[in-house]
């Protein structure tokens, strides 16, 4: 009897019950309303709802989760408003003005609740300053710092909250007993000296062709298009201030009459008043995906980007490849936003996300998509902690085009740490069958070639060939481009439940 007992307070304590909606996370027993809750249990519902249902939301939580989630952070709640009566916003995010009187009034009523909920107890009564951390300019939501779970209800209870979520909550990923350990960040971007000559061609003026460019018939499409007229933003870690093919060198060889510009709005450091850091690249991806984007065709023996006369805006959102920190999330967020109201902007790259979404992130994904920014993200790309995952935020979006990567060879077989699954649009060879060699790329520095991999080149090169697609084509919409990259790949007009539309192949969409 005893043991029947406990178990049923664990039951309890860890919120998980039977109900109508199996998504949904129960409300905790009443007399634990205030316990802190232990984030190792609360990291474990997170990995059960996601292995359940390849999703998790913080809606479908109890006031007691969330309250405990910002307690292990750093009380940064992020609070997505509407005025009464509206309805979904999503569709509409690109054309809310927050500054008009309805929208306003709804980011005030908020403010004014937690502030009522928070002076009933608090002996010093405090003001919106207080506790308003940021109320982004141009985004329907407004980070608070928030301590007491009465706030949580009281919000939760209101008509104009569309959601709430704790900013700085990271899942700790680390190894325990059931096999979970730290994810790689994918920061690393040496030249690669060993490269076998098989695994490029060499072209005028001296560039190297990568060995995977034939499987989508990329140098075919270049009698085509090459790219020019197009910007492309990439959203990922910066580029290097030392890869001068990114820099003084980006118009050289055959490439030429384009721009390339560069921007930061990630903050490493946690204090509130830190500026962003810049747009040089600390970790090296970025600078791998611009490199398979808009790579300069060189006289210098540097690999070749995909679109190598398109324009490149490079925005710095993240320290890495993993959107999990509150500071990447506000950097990713705000570089949508910026890419978004670039009218010389029409792609959108990013080779970067998580495993759960983020509700701050997908509003300024919707403003992007709203904005008619075509826009490529990852598939994803784990170590084993998560290879039984599907596709990954934000790529699991129905705002973005999801990619990832097939080894070379007859069939779809993934690369060995790419994600695949329902939400995939296309796939692009990226890996050798038999010695797992990925494509060529820039390096940090000088002219030797790297070589990178995982879904993350993959989205980079489909961004690629839709430059050629809309180059060709100036005055297509984002939609006329989709369509024309979807009914010229492998397996159109079938859908493969885990690979899309299949492979792309540049030549026909250009033709």
């Amino acid at each position: 009897m005893t043991n029947y007992r406990m178990l049923f307070i664990l039951l309890g304590f860890l919120l998980i019950r039977c109900s109508d909606d199996p998504n949904e996370i129960a409300e905790p027993l009443k007399d634990q309303k205030d316990q802190l809750i232990p984030k190792d249990q609360i990291d474990d519902l997170i990995i059960n709802s996601l292995k359940a249902t390849n999703e998790f939301h913080w809606e479908q939580v109890s006031d007691q989760v969330l309250w405990s989630a910002l307690m292990h952070s750093d009380s940064s709640l992020v609070v997505g408003y509407k005025p009464d009566g509206e309805g979904d916003i999503n569709s509409r995010m690109a054309t809310i003005d927050i500054n008009q009187k309805a929208w306003v009034q709804a980011k005030n009523n908020v403010v004014e609740e937690a502030l009522q909920v928070i002076n009933q107890s608090n002996a010093r009564q405090l003001n919106a300053d207080d506790i308003v951390l940021k109320a982004h300019e141009v985004l329907p939501q407004v980070e608070m710092k928030i301590e007491d779970i009465a706030v949580i209800s009281r919000l939760r209870s209101m008509p104009n909250i569309r959601y709430l979520e704790p900013l700085t909550y990271e899942l700790d990923s680390r190894q325990t007993d059931n096999g979970r350990e730290t994810s790689e960040k994918g920061c690393s971007n040496d030249p690669d000296y060993g490269i076998p000559t098989g695994d490029y061609v060499n072209v005028a003026p001296n560039a190297k062709v990568s060995w995977n460019y034939n499987y989508m018939n990329i140098p075919q499409a270049w009698n085509h298009s090459t790219g020019s007229g197009i910007g492309v933003g990439l959203i990922d870690t910066g580029v290097s201030p030392d890869q001068l093919k990114l820099n003084g060198e980006f118009n050289s060889g055959y490439s030429s009459g384009r721009t390339v510009s560069k921007h930061g709005f990630f903050v490493s450091s946690w204090w509130w008043w830190a500026s962003p850091d810049g747009p040089n690249d600390q970790c090296g991806h970025g600078t791998a995906m611009a490199g398979a984007i808009a790579a300069p065709r060189s006289n210098t023996g540097t690999s070749v980007g995909v679109a190598y006369n398109s324009n490149l805006i490079a925005v710095r959102g993240t320290g890495d490849v993993v959107i999990n920190s509150g500071n990447e999330k506000t950097g990713v967020s705000d570089a949508l936003v910026f890419l978004g109201n670039r009218s010389d902007v029409k792609i959108i790259s990013m080779s970067i996300g998580d495993v759960f979404s983020s509700s701050n992130v997908a509003d300024a994904i919707r403003y992007a998509h709203g904005k008619g920014k075509l826009i490529f993200a990852a598939a994803g790309t784990s170590t084993s902690w998560t290879n039984w995952y599907g596709v990954i935020f934000p790529a699991n979006m129905n705002e973005t085009v999801a990619v990832t990567g097939i080894k070379e060879g007859n069939g779809y077989t993934r690369c060995d740490i790419c994600h695949s699954g329902s939400k995939v649009d296309f796939t692009i060879v990226m890996e050798r069958a038999n010695t797992n060699k990925h494509p060529l790329s820039l390096a940090m520095s000088g002219n030797t070639p790297s070589t990178v991999g995982g879904s993350s080149v993959a989205t980079a090169t489909a961004a690629g060939i839709a430059a050629l697609v809309w180059s060709k084509n100036p005055g297509w919409t984002r939609d006329q481009v989709l369509n024309k990259m979807k009914q010229t790949a492998d397996l159109y007009p079938s859908r493969s439940s885990e690979f899309g539309w299949g492979t792309l192949d540049a030549l026909a969409a250009v033709q």
